[in-house]
């Protein structure tokens, strides 16, 4: 079986590794894309468990700020109990996904919300918040101001079919611009902080262009939801202020005796639409708290749907139900891993080519090979588990988030597999040379056990039912074909 000290990696075995996704807002169902982020951190802690190492992987869902207090006002129902009812739906993605998360946060959680304050406290103590009046531009379905060149005919590019509003008010402010050349040393001492490389590049630009100081609160009697501010009656907090928190309150700070301490600092996986709060602002809120940066942040690219934007408004939200609904938990989550080639990149979604995607792979591809070795082995000697390591070129390949690639690699050995069956037909061997038909199932079976092994963090069903079909030399149909629907 698979020697987990052996493997190599971003974590030695028997170390601690602290991952992270994003927090989802509440007032919205999960689409493919939050869905693909979770199996994604997923992977890698269960990877990084695989290895030997002491793992927390953290998700949850994002409570406050204008909009969800917009729909649950829509909705006649308390904030709270709007709330309540929503983050159900993400609750039920971890069954839904089979994702082995150790924390799940909500911002209203009051061990949160009295984390959030004490930050608040650190940052007033280093001199980086005061109270002034502003004018601005708001989009209130990205929580952030906006300027004139951030929007396409006075519209967010994000959110089109939604106003933009104008806040004017007297609020408290972060000191921002203060952490210009901070923030560009950081990048120069960690250049691999921001991955892929054109985001850490875009992030670095923005920097360099210069800081503008960025509201942190809101008038109560306007937007009554959010968390306290320490001393002052008549705001909240702003809700990124207050969110970004979640990923070291989840760990138990600011109690010195808490995981913080051994798991902080760790790697986040988000957005493109986040890159400046991640990988600027909450570095620069670090700064100011006196604690350590982020390890490393994860830049994902969008998900689009037949070329656009997923958007209710066009009807092609896809949800990840959908998707385990027609294929299974293990076929949904190895279809969001390959939705794009390369980390980072945008990806484009149709069922046609999901579909296809899913008979050539799986179906045709392993669920096939499964079904032929499985078969072939009823007539071979008993199976006889063999002791395996991690490849470093794989273990590399999940360090670096390149998770499509990894699976890629996984399916060379699947093919390399096939061809061997086809090249030295044991069906024919089996009759004609005993020993050689031993020789090739020997070989046969420890390459479908290496694939079984390589899949544990990917498709842990999968991983399991192959080395049970290997044991019992009985196998079901692990992905059946679909039928592509007829072309009108």
């Amino acid at each position: 079986m698979l020697n987990e000290n052996s493997a190599r990696g971003g974590s030695a075995s028997g170390g601690k590794f602290y991952i992270t996704t994003t927090l989802a807002y509440v007032n919205a169902a999960p689409h493919i894309g939050f869905a693909m982020e979770s199996v994604q951190a997923d992977v890698v802690a269960r990877f990084q468990r695989q290895k030997g190492a002491e793992v927390t992987f953290n998700t949850g869902v994002d409570e406050h700020g204008a909009k969800v207090y917009q729909k649950a006002q829509e909705a006649g129902m308390s904030v709270q109990a709007y709330c309540d009812a929503k983050m159900a739906t993400f609750l039920h993605m971890k069954t839904m996904l089979n994702l082995d998360y150790d924390k799940f946060i909500r911002t209203t959680d009051v061990y949160h919300e009295a984390a959030v304050q004490v930050f608040w406290k650190k940052c007033a103590d280093n001199g980086d918040i005061y109270k002034k009046n502003y004018k601005i531009k708001y989009c209130v379905g990205c929580e952030l101001e906006k300027t004139e060149s951030d929007l396409v005919e006075g519209k967010c590019p994000l959110h089109p079919n939604m106003e933009i509003e104008t806040i004017e008010e007297e609020n408290y402010f972060f000191r921002f611009s203060r952490y210009q050349e901070q923030l560009l040393e950081l990048y120069r001492q960690n250049p691999q902080l921001v991955v892929p490389e054109k985001r850490m590049n875009e992030v670095r630009s923005f920097v360099e262009r210069g800081l503008q100081d960025f509201s942190i609160s809101r008038l109560k009697s306007k937007m009554p939801w959010g968390v306290a501010i320490p001393g002052d009656a008549q705001q909240v907090t702003y809700v990124w202020f207050d969110a970004l928190v979640n990923y070291i309150s989840t760990l138990g700070w600011p109690d010195a005796e808490s995981d913080f301490t051994a798991f902080w600092p760790g790697i986040q996986i988000c957005g493109k639409d986040n890159l400046r709060q991640q990988a600027a602002m909450w570095q620069a809120m670090l700064f100011s708290a006196g604690l350590a940066n982020s390890k490393q942040i994860f830049i994902n690219g969008f998900v689009n749907v037949g070329g656009q934007k997923m958007s209710k408004s066009l009807g092609n939200v896809v949800s990840p139900n959908d998707l385990v609904e027609k294929f299974g938990v293990d076929a949904a989550r190895y279809l969001l891993l390959t939705l794009g080639d390369s980390f980072g990149e945008d990806m484009d979604f149709t069922w046609e080519r999901i579909i296809e995607k899913y008979n050539a792979d799986l179906a045709n591809g392993l669920g096939n090979l499964v079904s032929r070795i499985t078969k072939l082995s009823e007539q071979s000697g008993p199976f006889v588990p063999q002791e395996m390591t991690v490849k470093e070129e794989f273990s590399n390949l999940v360090d670096k988030m390149e998770l499509s690639k990894t699976l890629k690699y996984i399916w060379n050995l699947v093919s390399e597999a096939n061809k061997i069956i086809d090249e030295n037909k044991p069906w024919e061997l089996v009759k004609t040379d005993k020993n050689k038909f031993e020789e090739v199932m020997g070989d046969l079976t420890a390459r479908l056990q290496e694939i079984a092994e390589n899949l544990r963090a990917f498709m842990p069903e999968t991983a399991k039912n192959i080395l049970t079909s290997l044991e019992t030399k009985k196998t079901d149909i692990l992905f059946a074909r679909i039928q592509l629907p007829a072309k009108k």
